[in-house]
């Protein structure tokens, strides 16, 4: 942050925003690449003004030009994930590659796409075989994420680790619940990443869905006692509901952390990169109660493990064609 921006952010935190939004466009048009970012983050996130991301994608790109490395980092990942305009993927790699000599998140990134057999479009050429644990209810793919993207997934997600949150059936607000006891990390529009995101997109073809309906990428740390009580994944009201889940083991060594099917007789514990989807409504659509299940707590280690919810529908981010 510069004087500028610092200066923007107190404005708009006293309630000043037309006056704050005039200093960063000022800033702007003088070519302050921190102002941009300020700007950018500001109509992504619709704290102070109304979430445009198409503006915000544009902020982030001159920022970006301007040399400004995170707004670089940022723009790129929506040019992947086709925040604020259609996806681009050949453009996103070219960026990529583009920043590699000079920025090691970027490098290996792109070492690790590299190795994905990838379409044109970042669609995988192929997938594992899937093994229908329940039909119609629980599949599992061996091997659907590779040993170094678990990896890679693990070191994203550490420094971004927090309290775990779950949905109020009242209020429909994130908050604590002792259900609930591990660590997570997310990766939002802004930290979907090209590496990430073809491991979304990996997920969208195994579970049959577009990657736009899937809630953001989750990383879970469950240490010793910590645990997921008996849940469902549903929403508790909405119409976009959340018909299937993702989960990919990230790493081993540990012990306990079975994901445990109540009903089904069903428990699984995947290898790093083994994926288990499944349902969470019945045929109508409705909420499943069979598909109750639970995260056992851990005895001895520490467990990662990939989540992703998926939407029947595309999720609605605001302006975003």
């Amino acid at each position: 942050m510069t004087a500028i921006s610092d200066q923007a952010e107190s404005l708009a935190a006293a309630g000043q925003v037309a006056e704050a939004l005039q200093l960063l466009s000022n800033a702007s048009r003088a070519g302050d690449p921190n102002a941009d970012f300020t700007l950018g983050i500001w109509l992504l996130s619709g704290q102070y003004v109304r979430r445009k991301l198409a503006h915000s994608r544009e902020a982030f790109r001159r920022a970006a030009a301007a040399g400004h490395a995170r707004a670089a980092a940022i723009y790129i990942a929506f040019v992947a994930n086709g925040t604020g305009a259609p996806p681009d993927w050949p453009e996103a790699l070219r960026l990529l590659r583009a920043r590699a000599g000079s920025d090691e998140g970027a490098a290996r990134q792109l070492a690790l796409i590299e190795k994905m057999d990838l379409a044109e479009n970042g669609r995988p050429k192929g997938l594992p075989s899937a093994q229908k644990l329940v039909p119609a209810r629980v599949e599992s793919f061996r091997g659907l994420f590779s040993s170094e993207e678990c990896l890679y997934l693990a070191e994203a997600a550490t420094p971004l680790l927090e309290p775990s949150v779950v949905v109020d059936p009242h209020t429909g607000r994130q908050i604590r619940d002792p259900i609930r006891t591990s660590d997570v990390a997310a990766f939002p529009l802004a930290l979907e990443d090209p590496a990430i995101h073809a491991l979304n997109v990996r997920l969208a073809c195994a579970s049959g869905t577009d990657v736009r309906q899937g809630e953001p990428l989750q990383v879970l740390r469950y240490r010793i006692g910590q645990e997921f009580k008996p849940h469902v994944d549903t929403l508790p009201f909405g119409d976009n509901q959340r018909i299937r889940t993702a989960l990919v083991g990230v790493n081993e060594g540990y012990s306990g952390g079975e994901t445990l099917f109540l009903e089904l007789d069903l428990q699984w514990k995947g290898a790093p990169g083994d994926a288990l989807i499944f349902s969470n409504v019945a045929a109508n659509g409705r909420p499943d109660p069979q598909m109750r299940h639970a995260g056992l707590p851990i005895t001895a280690g520490e467990k990662m493990l990939a989540s992703r919810w998926i939407r029947a529908h595309s999720l609605d981010l605001g302006d975003n064609p």
